[in-house]
């Protein structure tokens, strides 16, 4: 099964899936980032989810976006009209970050028909497709969560992969390297784990790369990874879902790590490495 959509596939098939914009952008305003984009204009039909809150729990000690309440999650997709024989397709603005967040929760809580709208809301734009700045009423689906449905790392699950496996960094090479830092307090990556960072995933339009074969091929060198999982994190467990996204699409057999960079360093005593090298 394909995790990933065309425009004009969406299209054709909207009156069969439940439609979920996720559009967000880190921010500290009041309003849900992404909302006000959904208001001026948004797939007919489509329900806003805001990932802050709908699909995270408040930041602490699991880093910047734990993992969400699934009680909240729940009904969030009941107000949507989800049930258990429901086909669901999740978008954001472009670069399908937020949405590949939202896909991969979705299937965290069991969700398992759920794909994600490559370029988002910009590639339905340039398909000429009709838009709404109606909000579609609340629905009444009956959709019952099983958190847990996909594995997932901890701290130790990840430093044990970037030791004895391959642990994914896909955040941006400054960043991994520790040459800046501009969300979390500390800079740095997990020791021994390998940049790859989400935005070499995708072509100029915020679509999937068609090489993604190729690229990965390129990512994984030098590391035997047909008979083991490969982990990947982020800052905060929302850009790393994109490269997983990208690596399910390959069949890949990948696990996430929530918590992340942010979580990671809330423990002092947990190494940190910098430099451009994996250390």
């Amino acid at each position: 099964m394909t995790h990933i959509v065309s425009a004009t596939q969406l299209a054709h098939e909207i009156e069969d899936v439940v439609v979920l914009d996720v559009r967000w952008a880190l921010t500290t305003a009041n309003t849900p980032a992404g909302r006000e984009d959904y208001d001026a204009g948004h797939v007919p039909g489509a329900f806003f989810v805001d990932l802050d809150t709908e699909l995270a729990a408040p930041a602490g000690d699991g880093g910047r976006h734990p993992l969400p309440d699934p009680v909240v999650v729940e009904g969030v997709l009941r107000r949507a009209g989800i049930t258990e024989h429901s086909r669901v397709v999740v978008l954001d603005g472009r670069e399908s970050y937020a949405a590949a967040r939202a896909w991969w929760v979705l299937r965290w809580v069991g969700v398992d028909d759920v794909r994600v709208l490559d370029g988002g809301y910009a590639a339905w734009l340039a398909a000429g497709l009709p838009v709404s700045t109606e909000a579609p009423a609340d629905r009444h689906g009956d959709v019952v969560v099983r958190p847990g449905a996909l594995p997932t790392l901890d701290a130790a699950g990840a430093a044990a992969l970037a030791r004895d496996g391959l642990l994914l960094d896909a955040r941006a090479p400054e960043r991994y390297a520790g040459e800046t830092e501009p969300i979390d307090p500390v800079a740095g990556h997990v020791p021994g784990a390998v940049n790859s960072p989400t935005t070499a995933w995708l072509s100029a339009d915020g679509t999937f790369r068609t090489d993604l074969a190729e690229h990965w091929a390129h990512v994984s060198a030098g590391h035997d990874v047909g008979t083991g999982i490969v982990g990947v994190y982020c800052g905060s467990g929302v850009t790393a879902a994109h490269e997983m996204l990208a690596l399910a699409e390959l069949g890949v057999d990948a696990v996430l790590y929530p918590g992340s960079w942010s979580e990671w360093i809330r423990d002092p005593d947990r190494p940190v490495a910098t430099g451009h090298s994996p250390g």
